[in-house]
């Protein structure tokens, strides 16, 4: 009973008002252009950026580079063709995707960075 006395006097103390049907659209539409725009700036852009960066490390590649493979070979450059790339890992040889290349640990001609532990 007292739930009842108090939601009859909620409902009465707010004003009954209909937005325009066309209000409401726009706000609706506003809603999705803010969620696509943070949507972009949170998923798409910094994907794109990681791919331009990734090509560009690959244009970047010359023999003698270590590299480290998507499979987690640890290799060096022996030579780099269009679309693939000659490494040498141990005693193996290998010719993989530039594409399977994730990381250049080191150029070549380039002294090696020393890590901090």
């Amino acid at each position: 009973m007292i739930l009842n006395a108090i939601l009859a006097q909620t409902a009465g103390a707010t004003p009954a008002v209909q937005d325009d049907p066309r209000a409401q659209m726009l706000k609706t539409l506003g809603m999705f252009g803010v969620m696509g725009v943070g949507l972009y700036f949170m998923l798409i852009r910094p994907q794109s950026k990681k791919a331009k960066q990734h090509a560009e490390m690959l244009k970047a590649m010359r023999p003698g580079d270590k590299v480290v493979t998507s499979g987690g070979v640890y290799a060096i450059v022996v030579s780099v063709k269009d679309k693939t790339v000659v490494i040498r890992s141990a005693e193996t040889k290998l010719e993989v995707l530039k594409s399977a290349v994730t990381e250049i640990t080191e150029r070549a001609g380039e002294p090696a960075k020393a890590e901090a532990s």
